[in-house]
Order: C-alpha cells, then sequence, then structure tokens
C-alpha cells in the first residue's frame, strides 16, 4: 500500500501517513464492512481516494490534470510536448463525448463540477451505487481509448 500511495503523493512520509489512516479507518469500520468483498481492494480504494483528497487539498497538481483521472502527462515547455498534450487533450474530450449521456453527465459532475457521488446521486435522484458503476464505465472507457504514451 506504501508504494501505492507514494505513486500518487511523492512523498514517502505522507504516504507512510495516507497508508496509516486507511488501515485505522479499516480497522474502526471493521464491524460495517462487507466480509464478502476483499481486504485489499477497500484499502486500495481508501488508499487512492485519500492521496487524491491530499493532492487536492495541498493543492498539488494541475487541476485539469487531476478532474481527468491522471490520464495526461504534465506538459513542458518545449513544443513538441505542448503538441502531444493538446492530441491528448482532444483524445479525453473525443472520449467523453463518445459516452452514453447519462454516464456522460455523470463523468462531468463528479470531474468537472468536483460534486462527490452522493451529491450526484441526489442531484440526479438516483443510487450511489449507480453513480459509482457509471464512474467505473466512464474511466474505464477513457482509458481503452486514450492512448497512452
Amino acid at each position: 500500500m506504501l508504494y501505492f500511495a507514494i505513486r500518487y503523493v511523492k512523498e514517502e512520509e505522507e504516504a507512510k501517513e495516507i497508508v496509516q489512516e486507511a488501515f485505522i479507518n479499516l480497522w474502526e469500520k471493521r464491524e460495517s464492512i462487507n466480509p464478502e468483498r476483499e481486504v485489499k481492494s477497500y484499502l486500495s480504494a481508501s488508499v487512492r481516494n485519500r492521496c487524491l483528497n491530499y493532492l487536492r487539498d495541498n493543492k498539488r497538481f494541475d487541476g485539469k490534470l487531476l478532474s481527468l483521472g491522471g490520464l495526461l502527462p504534465i506538459p513542458s515547455n518545449d513544443d513538441h510536448n505542448q503538441i502531444e498534450f493538446r492530441e491528448l487533450s482532444h483524445q479525453i474530450q473525443y472520449a467523453i463525448d463518445e459516452l452514453p449521456e447519462k454516464c456522460r453527465e455523470i463523468f462531468r459532475l463528479n470531474r468537472f463540477e468536483q460534486m462527490k457521488y452522493q451529491q450526484i446521486a441526489d442531484h440526479l435522484r438516483i443510487s450511489v451505487k449507480t453513480v459509482e458503476t457509471q464512474m467505473s464505465k466512464a474511466l474505464a472507457h477513457l482509458r481503452s481509448r486514450v492512448k497512452q504514451t
């Protein structure tokens, strides 16, 4: 889990703290966690979300990059990288436009309006599980459509 967190926050001490908080949270919520769900998947999701929250709260990201799920590399000042960055941006926008209407709406509310899953569910009068499912589908589609370099 530590190496997983370091990949996001790039700082070992912060990563250690995030992982420790995830394990503490797991212990505190042990009675309410679905026993059929693997602990590793629960911890991975918890660590990932805590890392993203850390990045958001400490403003250590380019907002557009994080909002797209980290699909784009950070551009440098040279022209070649700027062209690649623009090309990837177009690929991502095209992939977003390909999403089914409801899936695209949920994705945009989460990634561009920074609405939490519960807020989206309330706003659209759907279940949180539906939001989670649609976000998973949207991100899987984006990953498959955007060429990784």
